[in-house]
C-alpha cells in the first residue's frame, strides 16, 4: 500500500464510501470492480476475481484497509487497456482508414472477442453508445469508444 500516494488514498476512500451502503465501513466484494473502475482502472472480470472481488452479492465484505492493497495492485497491473489501445484495435477493422467501420462488425467483435458479452448486453451498449449507421452500414468507431469509456 505504500506505493499509493496521499491523493490515491483519498480518492479510494471517497469511492469506497460511496459503496459503503450501510455506513459500517465495509463494502460488498461484489462491488470491487465498480469501485476500481470509478478510480479510472479498467480491470478485467478475471482480475477483479483474482484480487478478491466476488461474482455474487453478499459472499464477502471488505474494509477500506483490505481494499487499498487491491487498488494498489490494480494500479500496478498492466493487463488493462486504455482508450488508445482500444482505438488501435478498432483501426484494424477500418479498411478505408477513414475512421469508420461496419456497425455489424463492431457488434460481432463485442460478442466474440475478449470478455464475452451476451446479446442483450451488446444491444444495450450499441443502443446507448453507437452513432446511427450511414447508408453503407458504417459507424465512427472513435466516438463509440469515447462514449463506452466515459
Amino acid at each position: 500500500m505504500s506505493d499509493l500516494s496521499k491523493n490515491d488514498i483519498e480518492r479510494a476512500s471517497f469511492a469506497f464510501s460511496i459503496y459503503d451502503f450501510e455506513g459500517n465501513g465495509k463494502i460488498d466484494a461484489y462491488n470491487v470492480g465498480d469501485i476500481l473502475r470509478a478510480l479510472n482502472s479498467n480491470p478485467t472480470l478475471a482480475t477483479i476475481e483474482k484480487l478478491g472481488g466476488t461474482k455474487k452479492k453478499g459472499e464477502k465484505q471488505l474494509t477500506l484497509e483490505e481494499f487499498l492493497p487491491i487498488y494498489s495492485q490494480c494500479k500496478k497491473d498492466k493487463d488493462q487497456g486504455c482508450y488508445e489501445d482500444f482505438l488501435e484495435c478498432l483501426k484494424l477493422y477500418d479498411k478505408a482508414e477513414n475512421g469508420l467501420m461496419l456497425g455489424a462488425e463492431l457488434t460481432h467483435t463485442l460478442l466474440a472477442l475478449g470478455e464475452k458479452l451476451e446479446d442483450n448486453e451488446v444491444a444495450e451498449v450499441t443502443k446507448d453508445c453507437m452513432d446511427p449507421e450511414d447508408d453503407d452500414g458504417m459507424i465512427p468507431y472513435a466516438s463509440f469508444l469515447k462514449k463506452v469509456m466515459a
